[in-house]
């Protein structure tokens, strides 16, 4: 039996918030270029010697692959350009990049992008390496909120510091008509797609982040959103230790947000879970119509389901809400936003004609 391609498309709706009894603000991001601003925040700091140039970028209305690819016209290896992480578009947002010493000519040609400007350069001993960061710090402006935004944010927020946000992929890991996932399904599937190697690993992992959505999804149905089961490898929020869920007695630790369920991004390295939580793996990997074999082209890992929320400031003035907060790396503003404003945070786009996207999301 083949999947229907419908069903393989980013849709919020197939992912239910975790606050759902709990009226949201309503109201609309990304008006305004300035009212998204994402600060990257850096796992170290470059000491000012060594083989790498490190530049921290801001940019507007520029993918960090635009950035890469200004580089690469100058003459810089792809692979030897370092970034921590892929910042949106749509925004203002600050990061850092790194290229070889012998390279570092080339970072003058990152002005002359439009919106793009260098804040500070400096040396390191090693080239930034994808995930060399803590997390991203956002301070956003939601305009045309209900007149009542403030009350029904705080309750929200309160709901979210004792449950957790859920740790969602969100819509930009999918393509802006969110079919990155159907491409990579038709790669699994021996399809022809376009694209080069590394958008074509992309494609693949945009079908491993979908089907986790799906998995973290079905254990919140199952009222199993704030619990961990025979099964689970479960991970400490305050150290990042992993271990394997063999009885109940983690079940306090769970409930007061101290550790959380993962859920696996199938490959080779990671397969399905035992027990219960394996049983709930499967069901979601026969809707998808693939098995776990299938994702060998990757080396897979797991994913923590849920982040503690860090203090969240909330500014609010007639019709307009700003909220100023951090997340780890990995996590989804947009997942956050979308609990509390309750709208389809940045949706796809709707698209008669399936197919490639033509950017990584």
């Amino acid at each position: 039996m083949t999947i229907s391609i419908e069903h393989l498309v980013f849709r919020w709706e197939d992912f239910p918030p975790v606050t759902a009894d709990l009226p949201g603000i309503g109201g609309i991001i990304r008006s305004e270029v300035e009212d998204f601003l994402v600060d990257e925040i850096a796992l170290y700091r470059p000491d000012g010697n060594g083989s790498h140039t490190y530049v921290r970028v801001e940019k507007r209305n520029q993918t960090t692959q635009a950035l890469i690819t200004a580089l690469v016209n100058e003459g810089v290896d792809e692979k030897s350009i370092g970034v921590a992480g892929l910042k949106d578009k749509y925004a203002i947002t600050r990061q850092w990049l790194s290229v070889p010493n012998r390279f570092a000519h080339a970072l003058s040609a990152l002005e002359a992008l439009p919106g793009v400007e260098l804040l500070e350069r400096s040396r390191h001993k090693n080239k930034l390496g994808l995930g060399h960061l803590v997390g991203n710090r956002f301070k956003i402006t939601v305009r045309r909120t209900d007149p009542e935004a403030e009350k029904r944010a705080r309750a929200i927020l309160d709901r979210l510091y004792q449950i957790g946000v859920p740790n969602y992929f969100g819509p930009q890991r999918f393509g802006r008509f969110g079919t990155n996932a159907v491409d990579g399904y038709k790669l699994l599937q021996g399809q022809w797609v376009p694209g080069g190697t590394r958008l074509k690993r992309f494609f693949v992992s945009a079908l491993q982040a979908l089907i986790f959505n799906a998995i973290l999804a079905e254990r919140y149905r199952r009222n199993l959103y704030r619990r961990v089961i025979p099964g689970d490898w479960a991970r400490k929020h305050d150290t990042g230790g992993t271990f394997k869920v063999e009885g109940v007695a983690e079940e306090i630790r769970a409930f007061d947000l101290r550790i959380s369920a993962t859920f696996p991004l199938f490959g080779r390295k990671v397969g399905i879970s035992e027990g219960v939580a394996g049983e709930i793996e499967r069901q979601v990997l026969q809707q998808y119509q693939v098995q776990r074999q299938d994702f060998s082209v990757r080396k897979g890992t797991r994913r923590i389901s849920r982040i503690p929320l860090d203090e969240v400031v909330l500014a609010a003035e007639q019709g307009v809400l700003r909220l100023d907060f951090s997340l780890p790396k990995g996590a989804y503003a947009t997942s956050f936003l979308r609990e509390v404003m309750k709208v389809e945070v940045d949706a796809p786009s709707p698209r008669t004609e399936m197919g490639s996207d033509d950017s990584p999301g």
